[in-house]
């Protein structure tokens, strides 16, 4: 880490600094490497409560990639806080990197 904090204030305010909690500085390297090749996706949240996470590339099938998102929705459900009353998820959408979203029925995706 003390490598890395010269240049903190650039990989700061993006977001892109190494944190032992979220397990990108670890000493057991082999894990993170297995956990990485397994799939491991992190989600986050940006200012305006929007989550933003990979759920499939082009070359998955549609049922991978539903089968993702749906891990992806209950996953978030999950993490509700228990403080957080009335409907969690507002609307659901998925887009592709730079293209238009489609917006998607949050009630029939597990909530």
């Amino acid at each position: 880490m003390g490598v890395v904090g010269r240049i903190g204030k650039v990989l700061g305010p993006k977001g892109l600094m190494p944190n032992p909690k979220s397990g990108t500085v670890t000493f057991d390297i082999a894990n993170a490497v297995k956990e990485i090749k397994a799939g491991k996706v992190e989600y986050r949240v940006d200012k305006a409560n929007i989550v933003h996470c990979p759920v499939g590339k082009v070359s998955f099938g549609a049922e991978k990639i539903e089968e993702n998102l749906r891990t992806l929705i209950s996953a978030i459900i999950k993490a509700k806080p228990a403080a957080a009353k009335g409907k969690y998820l507002r609307s659901v959408s998925v887009a592709t990197t730079m293209g238009p979203g489609i917006k998607l029925a949050s009630t029939k995706l597990g909530e």
